[in-house]
């Protein structure tokens, strides 16, 4: 490969059957079940891929916070990350009468653990939003290519 084509960092695999919505997905040596609410079709046996995009992003928050009061020497006892994702009608458009116009949202909301000071907390909560995953997220630059295989 030469120094101009991009590199795959990490590959996940998933399958899903011809019946069910439950799809296997192996990630390295790890494999685990997703799956939709029985309300919805699926036999609610795993987390919704959606849970694994909350799930994605909370875990690089939390790791990225430890990762920067362990640094710090900060007294940072623990990290709760509780997430909700929604679908909002823009406020700041036009055409906010118009079907489909709406806009995705995740509320993330943190709970640090340990006796930090106020400007501690104050500057963990600007360092949570600088996770990898959030800045992938919301870039403005993330494709998704899609080839279809023989």
């Amino acid at each position: 490969m030469s120094s101009s084509e991009p590199s795959v960092t990490h590959a996940v695999l998933v399958k899903v059957g011809p019946a069910d919505l439950a799809a296997e997905i192996y990630a390295g040596r790890h494999t685990y079940l997703v799956d939709e609410p029985a309300s919805v079709g699926g036999n609610d046996r795993g987390p919704t891929p959606y849970d694994l995009l909350l799930s994605a992003l909370g875990a690089c928050t939390a790791i990225t916070l430890r990762l920067y009061a362990s640094q710090k020497n900060w007294p940072l006892e623990g990290i709760e990350v509780r997430l909700h994702h929604r679908r909002v009608h823009r406020l700041d458009c036009e055409k906010c009468e118009l079907p489909g116009e709406m806009l995705e949202e995740i509320q993330k909301e943190l709970r640090l653990l340990g006796p930090l000071s106020e400007e501690q907390r104050k500057r963990l909560h600007l360092i949570s939003e600088k996770c990898p995953v959030q800045k992938t997220l919301t870039s403005g630059s993330l494709r998704v290519v899609t080839e279809l295989l023989t």
